[in-house]
């Protein structure tokens, strides 16, 4: 059955019958998918501030010049707007790197610190790079623990029990996401957006990220920034309600999406991770190396011939995305609450990556 004929149909909602659809291991027909790399339909060029951001300032955050970036909207979806891959050839590895060997480290939280003993995270990259080179394509193998991983939090760290940040519980934002989140938010009309608070998932070909609406935010009048590296995916946008059938796009290496105003509360899902279009191991764009000549105050760093063994092997099934986000307007606090600690628990079964084995199933309900 097409997707757009199952809009019509009656019973569960339309978002979640499409979810549905695109979930399906043998759904071959992907027409209806929009695909921002040859644009059309209901697709349509956005205008970018390109003063706002020097080329020096995109440069150090291994980004082209703004001028020439491409970035589109699509109609009945105000505030939208996709960014088709911005960055410099080479620059993704850092990102990737940083996603599997920096963040993941302590004070920052993820999924593992739920079940496990704290000296058992302390370095999910060294306990897991030897077993990643090796690794074969037998699904039989034993995983690494960054193949375990689902998300992590930077910043103000989301609490998935209350679906609330707080005061505290905050660690502090790295700098060099910071600087390429700013320039990124001031691209898109967005200056003196604030880098407060992240959460990144790791997706495998088997996982999902479930409907839901990034609210938790105390300050919505600022964008939800997405950035993805690695395989791909579909991309669910729908309305204020989840009876309203929504649009679904693909997601490639280096994508970036940006969700503001009339957007900044839609519904949104990921039913599927793909492998990418080009049909190889890795998308072209993850092979290019990186530049020798790095300018002056760049936040990109070289990555070693064996860390990048690490992350390419890690990236042959797998996607990561980091949403970034502003949870606070300036001069803005936390209401005070009482009882609280801050610190989540698991999350729930019905917001969190969707996996084969019922044992686990974490679902982060958070982006895209």
């Amino acid at each position: 059955m097409a997707a757009a004929a199952l809009t019509r149909e009656g019973g569960e909602d339309a978002f979640r019958r499409l979810f549905r659809f695109y979930r399906q291991r043998d759904a071959s027909d992907l027409r209806g998918v929009v695909d921002f790399s040859v644009p059309g339909g209901q697709v349509f060029r956005s205008q970018l501030s390109i003063s706002s951001v020097s080329d020096q300032d995109a440069c150090r955050a291994g980004l082209q010049p703004v001028s020439q970036w491409k970035a589109y909207g699509l109609n009945g979806y105000p505030g939208f707007i996709f960014i088709p891959n911005p960055f410099l050839p080479g620059c993704q590895r850092h990102w990737v790197k940083q996603c599997l060997k920096l963040y993941p480290q302590k004070p920052n939280v993820c999924n593992l610190d739920l079940h496990m003993a704290p000296e058992k995270t302390i370095d999910l990259w060294g306990q897991s790079k030897e077993q990643l080179k090796r690794k074969g394509s037998s699904k039989r193998e034993p995983r690494s623990l960054l193949e375990k991983l689902r998300w992590v939090t930077l910043g103000y760290h989301y609490n998935w029990d209350t679906k609330k940040y707080s005061a505290n519980h905050h660690t502090p934002f790295p700098s060099d996401l910071a600087f390429l989140s700013e320039q990124v938010a001031a691209a898109c009309g967005f200056r003196g957006f604030q880098a407060q608070a992240g959460i990144l998932n790791y997706y495998h070909f088997d996982s999902s990220l479930g409907i839901h609406v990034d609210e938790s935010e105390l300050d919505h009048s600022r964008p939800l920034l997405s950035f993805s590296f690695g395989q791909s995916s579909i991309f669910l946008l729908g309305g204020l309600k989840r009876e309203e059938a929504p649009t679904a796009m693909f997601m490639h290496s280096g994508d970036i999406m940006v969700m503001s105003g009339f957007s900044r509360l839609l519904h949104h899902a990921v039913p599927r991770v793909l492998p990418n279009p080009e049909g190889t191991a890795l998308p072209s764009c993850l092979d290019q190396a990186l530049s020798s000549d790095l300018p002056v105050g760049s936040v990109i760093e070289h990555s070693s011939d064996e860390d990048w063994q690490v992350c390419a092997k890690y990236l042959q099934s797998s996607r990561i995305n980091m949403t970034i986000r502003q949870v606070l307007a300036e001069g803005q606090k936390f209401p005070e609450e009482s009882g609280t600690n801050g610190k989540g628990q698991a999350p729930s079964e019905d917001s969190h990556h969707q996996e084969n084995s019922r044992a686990k199933r974490h679902k982060p309900n958070t982006d895209s």
